[in-house]
């Protein structure tokens, strides 16, 4: 089978190795004549990012780019992004890279004309409707690592640095207009960051299929994106250079992104506070949390995760798919605990009090209170 495609699903995605080449044309159909690239201090420098930027180059359309991202990105970077996007005159923007560089671009996008305050435009009710959809600046993403699946998202998470919360800032025209998915650019992500944005897509994946919510669209793409990591993720980290493995494991991202439509639960909520006040990477942290929030679950998802592991082709129900998570973290060098992760001294009552407040909630099965949820930090740690 090859292993290219235009989808229209749910945005503009190309999809393909080698169709970093159709980057121009993209900006030129997302309405774009003055790009910005926006990306992480890392891959500013690497020789996709250089060979992206001469593409653009040759077609007029500049090299700009702004890179002051941090790994959780807060608002102390928009404010220094947009400064950079409004005195530029840029007329949309290049998000490129993996979650960090995905979210503050397309956060920089939906900013850009703005006159509010970001926090205005939490994900809250219906707090987005309070922007100027016509300001929003169009965005042609580019992902350069497989877990997040922002490129199909239509919000982005920026870090409160005075509060340390992380909060998704949300609105339905964030959704980048053209998405190049080119497995190429990931063959140099090093094994702990193919593993840990590996599992992100993961725990995208199974805590949409574990959410109460209605949904079986995204019920659907939640399962077969579970295959694809269980076939492919090993495959991709013992080898970075199997392409297959790549190209599986970046529509497993962006179909764990588009399937938590149907909501997410307790492995995110408890994820995101410890990123914001220990700076852990998100995917990894999530893999950490997700065997205690298995079992966390077992009374209202050991149904749903017994029809996973069938479809999956692993034995013994709800208990075989625990035991699968629990192999398939040690074979991909996950630590075992928050500890190990490098969570020191950590103060379980901010922590409850902030995951509690958390969006991702509200996914979970199983309801979260205080007293629940300190002891489910206690078990991860």
């Amino acid at each position: 089978m090859k292993l290219v495609g235009n989808w229209t699903y749910p945005t503009a995605v190309r999809f393909g190795a080698g169709r970093i080449f159709e980057i121009a044309d993209a900006c030129t159909a997302a309405g774009m004549s003055k790009p910005l690239l926006v990306t992480d201090r890392g891959l500013a420098t690497m020789d996709i990012t250089e060979k992206t930027l001469a593409l653009l180059d040759e077609a007029g359309l500049g090299r700009a780019m702004f890179s002051e991202v941090d790994p959780n990105p807060n608002e102390r970077n928009v404010a220094a992004g947009l400064e950079v996007l409004r005195e530029g005159g840029y007329d949309g923007v290049i998000a490129f890279g993996g979650g960090s560089g995905l979210d503050l671009a397309k956060v920089l996008a939906f900013m850009a004309g703005q006159r509010r305050s970001l926090w205005d435009f939490e994900d809250i009710g219906d707090w987005w409707t309070r922007a100027d959809a016509d300001a929003i600046l169009p965005i042609v993403a580019v992902p350069t690592t497989a877990g997040t699946g922002s490129e199909v998202g239509r919000a982005g998470v920026i870090t409160n640095s005075e509060t340390h919360e992380k909060k998704i800032i949300f609105h339905p025209r964030m959704l980048p207009a053209v998405v190049i998915c080119d497995p190429e650019l990931t063959v140099g992500m090093p094994p702990a960051i193919t593993a840990g944005t590996g599992l992100d897509a993961f725990a995208h994946c199974v805590e949409a299929f574990c959410s109460p919510h209605y949904h079986p669209m995204s019920q659907g793409i939640a399962l077969e994106g579970m295959r694809l990591v269980k076939e492919y993720l090993p495959r991709a980290y013992a080898d970075g250079a199997d392409i297959e493995a790549r190209a599986h494991m970046m529509s497993a991202a962006a179909m764990g992104s588009t399937a938590f439509q149907k909501g997410l639960g307790a492995i995110h909520a408890l994820s995101h506070p410890i990123g914001a006040h220990h700076h852990t990477h998100h995917g990894t942290t999530n893999a950490v949390c997700m065997p205690a929030v298995l079992q966390f679950n077992r009374p209202a998802a050991e149904g749903v995760l017994t029809d996973a592991a069938n479809y999956l082709g692993i034995a013994g129900g709800f208990d075989g798919f625990a035991a699968f998570v629990d192999q398939l973290n040690a074979s991909l060098g996950i630590p075992r605990t928050l500890g190990v992760l490098g969570v020191t001294n950590p103060d379980l009552d901010v922590l409850t009090r902030s995951a509690l407040s958390d969006p991702s909630v509200g996914g979970n099965p199983v309801e979260m209170t205080y007293d629940n949820t300190r002891a489910l930090f206690e078990a991860c740690l």
